[in-house]
């Protein structure tokens, strides 16, 4: 049989494309498709020791490779002498770390060193370079390159996660990858690929020499290293047990820096303790002496728990709660005295930078209103800066002072020059009394008493929400005439443990309601057009996309990117089995809990709405099959739909192009079914 390459798939006819480009409005203040690969995202803030210096990322999309690219740049705390120090067109720097003396920033980068002149596939490897910039030295010489970093306090060593090497060292590099051969339970991941018997393990590397010693070993992962600040020893993440893929039970552990060193556990509680999925490292007390970190529930719930701060003593692992508030912390720092840890703690639609003291558990919010802290560091001096933006505002830095914020980057000036639409907070009921929240934007050329066709976006997850933060799709529609409706239904974070699980193994039932109560709500209010309604969203937000279509013939178009209506066909394509299993059971046997998560696939039959469906090739996150099997039952019911299928791409799209080529065909599709003829712009 003759199968089409998914290229192909990608195609839209050249008549759309026009027609969408030609949809754009004249006035050029508005947002558009292209000016979302003109954001600079804005990332992994490092303040020096002194907290006169913050070094940073800003990642722009390169033109030339169509890849985006990432660099680092410097900032004074007082917010002069703003510097790139990285310019690498072809290569990438992350994770940018002040030496003790802040002389010199190590990061890691994969450019290629002088002994990579040959190799097309370059790992990333830790370097280092001057302060006020010039010419990197590599540090790193790891065959699998280097996962993650942290710099010993002295400045003379690294701890250092590294996948075990592909094949022995005195072994040729094969003409063709060998076979992938696995036995383990979790065999897929859409960050690392393919899992076989290789592992992450921790690394101590001496900077002058560049010998690297390996301190951990076997059938497990080690991830997030912190040293001590006295250098006596390193904390990370792991899972343990006869099969650690089967559980969720992370664990804290810490070891002496020197070859032979024996680990030693810290945390023993029956559940999460500091899952990685939070990109927060254990964060040390300046005296050593204990470790903040972030404590979920038992298995059982999996994501659904909020997660609460927790810290440990180290010496003789007692761990408490300082704070324990129905609500999700992340990224915790400590005050330089001791006294107090900093930390981003999640409400209804927003995410502030909060002071936690430890002694009374008093919770004091540092910053304020609609806005979305996404992370933030402190130096030892106890200068604060904190990265977060708002709905007409992306990612910048600021410094945290009595006084309110100060900017300190502004990467995305340009946006000054444009019309931006801000979000409004709805309060609402379900069917069932739930109160709920929905957050509204309008179109940009919005007259009261007027209706409007409205775009109802529906979040990834589950347990996420939408928050007051920049949304660049969102911008598009305002300026193309549409009204956009984000609910936050049950399921959603910021509102409790209770709320979140909700859901729990009953997927497109309670949040279903809750997004239909938004629309009705929206239609009530004078705003959505009840006969131009669309529908759409990513990862869970495609999969509840599709519950929507199912259950409900209201919408008129919808788009399903990295979805699936078939969870019986996602078991063992995708990489949550564990989950699946602790949440639904197993499909052979817990046939009512699958057949309710398959409901838009097994009732096909009851969908009207044209519906575009999305995917990366290479997602092994939510697989293509979750949009190809959907696709296929509507093109069998002659429902007009489409499936685009993004060559190389993983679950979150990072191609230029892709991103934009994206945007431009949903409004198209959201164009050819909502908008009447003489819609403006």
């Amino acid at each position: 049989m003759h199968r089409r390459h998914p290229v192909v798939l990608l195609a839209l006819s050249l008549v759309a494309l026009l027609a969408s480009a030609a949809f754009a409005h004249d006035d050029d203040t508005r947002f558009t498709a292209a000016d979302i690969n003109r954001l600079a995202e804005i990332g992994e803030p490092a303040l020096s020791r002194d907290g006169q210096l913050i070094v940073y990322t800003v990642t722009t999309a390169n033109p030339d490779r169509d890849q985006p690219q990432s660099d680092l740049w410097r900032v004074r705390y007082d917010g002069t002498a703003r510097t790139q120090l990285t310019r690498t067109p072809d290569s990438n720097e992350s994770r940018p770390q002040w030496s003790a003396d802040g002389r010199f920033i190590a990061f890691l980068s994969d450019r290629k060193g002088d002994d990579d002149a040959s190799d097309d596939d370059t790992k990333a490897q830790v370097w280092m370079m001057p302060a006020d910039g010039g010419e990197a030295r590599r540090l790193t010489h790891l065959p699998s390159g280097v996962e993650d970093f942290v710099l010993a306090p002295d400045g003379r060593q690294l701890a250092v996660i590294a996948f075990d090497p592909e094949r022995p060292a005195e072994a040729k590099k094969p003409k063709n990858p060998p076979p992938i051969v696995t036995d383990r339970f979790q065999f897929k991941d859409d960050d690392d690929g393919w899992l076989d018997h290789r592992h992450k393990h921790l690394y101590v590397v001496d900077i002058d020499s560049g010998k690297a010693s390996l301190l951990t070993a076997g059938k497990h992962d080690e991830q997030l290293p912190a040293w001590s600040p006295d250098g006596k020893l390193i904390a990370y993440v792991t899972k343990r047990g006869d099969d650690p893929d089967r559980h969720l039970n992370f664990d804290i552990y810490v070891i002496a820096p020197q070859a032979g060193a024996k680990e030693r556990q810290l945390t023993t509680f029956p559940g999460s303790d500091l899952d990685p999925y939070w990109e927060t490292r254990p964060a040390w007390s300046p005296d050593s002496s204990h470790i903040a970190y972030l404590q979920s529930d038992e298995d059982h719930w999996i994501y659904y728990a909020p997660w609460q701060l927790a810290v440990i003593d180290v010496a003789t692992g007692k761990a408490s709660l300082p704070a324990p508030i129905d609500r999700c912390f992340t990224k915790p720092r400590w005050s330089p005295d001791g006294r107090s840890v900093y930390a981003l703690v999640e409400q209804a639609e927003a995410t502030h930078l909060s002071r936690i003291e430890l002694a009374s558990g008093k919770l004091t919010e540092l910053t304020h209103g609609e806005r979305f802290d996404t992370d933030l560091d402190v130096s030892s001096n106890g200068r604060i800066v904190v990265l977060g933006g708002d709905d007409t505002h992306p990612y910048e830095l600021a410094a945290v002072e009595r006084d309110g914020l100060r900017t300190l980057s502004d990467h995305n000036d340009w946006l000054r020059g444009k019309q931006l639409a801000s979000a409004e907070t709805l309060h609402l009921k379900s069917a069932d009394g739930t109160a709920l929240d929905a957050l509204l934007i309008k179109p940009l050329d919005y007259v009261p008493g007027q209706r409007y066709p409205t775009i109802v976006r529906v979040h990834g997850g589950p347990v996420y929400q939408f928050s007051h933060e920049f949304m660049p799709d969102w911008q598009v529609y305002a300026a193309n005439g549409y009204a956009v409706l984000a609910v936050n239904p049950r399921g959603s974070s910021g509102r409790g443990f209770a709320f979140a699980k909700a859901i729990y193994a009953d997927w497109g039932n309670k949040d279903a309601q809750d997004v239909l109560a938004g629309v009705d709500h929206a239609v009530r209010l004078g705003i959505a057009d009840p006969q131009r309604l669309g529908v759409g969203g990513w990862s869970y937000g495609a999969i509840l996309t599709d519950e929507l279509i199912a259950r409900d013939t209201r919408f008129k178009a919808a788009i399903a990117g990295a979805g699936s209506g078939n969870m019986y066909g996602m078991y063992g394509d995708d990489e949550y089995a564990r989950e699946y299993e602790l949440e639904l059971g197993t499909p052979w046997d817990h046939r009512a809990a699958w057949d309710r998560a398959s409901y838009p696939f097994l009732h096909a039959a009851q969908i009207t709405t044209p519906t575009l469906f999305q995917c990366g090739e290479r997602d092994f996150n939510v697989p293509c099959i979750g949009a190809e099997q959907m696709y296929q039952a509507l093109r069998s019911l002659r429902i007009p739909t489409e499936l685009v299928v993004y060559p190389g791409q993983h679950h979150g799209l990072t191609v230029p192009s892709y991103l934009r080529d994206r945007m431009e065909r949903n409004l198209a599709w959201y164009d050819r079914f909502l908008k009447r003829a003489g819609d403006a712009p």
